[in-house]
């Protein structure tokens, strides 16, 4: 697979994120999450998410064509010195080609040397869950629900030894 993973920086490359998370959200969330949420979660809503969010983001490209990406970056004041990784998506039809550990893999680098990184992952969504698991992250006990989709997610830790 001769796929890129780089820094997002041309608008093309934001509006190919927003068709992946767009994309994505439906093609790994039917039935995990409410359906008229879903149904809200348009490309043109993606769109405008994608402008205002394009900090830390590094997308991959097959060709010329975004077929994933990940964004990361620091907790804040929510938990000082803590990375987390806010998203991370690849389109199905890359489901097992490794495209997912080697998004993991850059984004983690970019996060540098934070002791401790971060994710919230859906309960329930098993398939996510289990490629976390294999980078390394744990289940914390932390939960909380989505005001947005009404969904319970649950935080998964990976901590770093020096």
């Amino acid at each position: 697979m001769d796929v890129l993973i780089k820094p997002m920086e041309t608008e093309e490359e934001i509006r190919g994120k927003a068709r992946v998370h767009w994309q994505a959200w439906h093609e790994a969330y039917t039935g995990l999450i409410r359906q008229d949420f879903l149904d809200q979660w348009t490309l043109e809503a993606c769109t405008r998410r994608a402008f205002r969010w394009t900090d830390g983001t590094l997308v991959a490209k097959d060709g010329d064509r975004v077929v994933g990406f990940i964004c990361t970056g620091d907790r804040g004041q929510e938990a000082p010195g803590v990375g987390e990784v806010f998203a991370l998506y690849v389109l199905a039809e890359y489901y097992g080609s490794g495209l997912g550990q080697r998004l993991m893999q850059a984004g983690l680098e970019a996060l540098g040397d934070y002791p401790e990184i971060c994710l919230w992952v859906l309960k329930g969504n098993a398939r996510a869950i289990r490629f976390y698991e294999k980078c390394g992250f744990r289940f914390d006990g932390s939960e909380t629900v989505s005001p947005a989709h009404g969904s319970a997610e649950l935080r998964m830790v990976l901590e770093r030894r020096p």
